[in-house]
């Protein structure tokens, strides 16, 4: 394998999907510009503890520095739960109680022109197979890089490689990474998962199908939730 591939930008928030993605592309020899965006959701806070301690622990000489970009969206999302932290969407929501409009939108547009001022032309976002809402379909990436081309004057490519992959597969597929610092919670107590919330019981449902054992850390009972979920 030739080492320093093409250099990434890859988009993390510190969950599974992007964690995963992370380190495939480092195993594959790139070199990689991990970006955070920082939009003021009531999350946050815990989702970047748990972030940089699994980059401290998959560092490698081609990962770089973390940037986290200042992207607040309190003017535009006001009082939705994503801010507040109240009234999330519970264990038994359906996914797309959990959509944050526009939000790929936001996100590529500002890592497309942090990227560029470090002179990669190159994103990558951890986008699965499951992911019901418009702004995650491939159709979507090919406007966006369309759109981003024209503004910034340059080649801009967008990958969504895991985006053939179900959950479950994907922790499958990433049972030997340290997934116990991964972070997929929407409202934390202190620095644990609620075991509670839509996010909570997506990431208990795919460690079980997936036949993993979960090394999470969830406040409310995991046996509670994984029962109501049973065939």
């Amino acid at each position: 394998m030739r080492a320093h591939r093409t250099p990434i930008a890859v988009l993390v928030s510190g969950g599974l999907d992007s964690a995963v993605l992370l380190h495939r592309l480092l195993t594959r020899g790139h070199s990689i510009r991990p970006l955070y965006m920082r939009c003021g959701l009531s999350w946050e806070a815990v989702e970047l503890y748990w972030l940089k301690r699994f980059l401290h622990v998959v560092r490698t000489p081609r990962l770089a520095p973390l940037v986290i970009l200042d992207l607040p969206l309190a003017s535009i999302y006001g009082k939705h739960w994503s801010m507040t932290g109240r009234q999330v969407p519970g264990a038994r929501s359906a996914d797309r109680a959990v959509y944050l409009p526009g939000r790929n939108a936001l996100l590529l547009t500002d890592a497309a022109v942090a990227a560029a001022q470090r002179n990669i032309s190159t994103l990558a976002i951890g986008t699965l197979r499951s992911n019901p809402f418009s702004d995650a379909s491939p159709r979507f990436f090919h406007l966006m890089e369309r759109t981003l081309r024209e503004a910034l004057k340059r080649p801009i490519r967008i990958l969504s490689p895991l985006r053939r992959l179900s959950k479950t597969a994907l922790v499958r597929s990433a049972s030997r990474l340290p997934l116990r610092l991964t972070f997929s919670c929407l409202q934390p107590q202190g620095r644990r998962h609620c075991g509670r919330c839509n996010k909570c019981a997506e990431r208990q449902r795919a460690f079980r199908s997936a036949g993993v054992f979960d090394p999470t850390t969830y406040v409310a009972s995991r046996f509670t939730l994984h029962a109501s979920h049973s065939p």
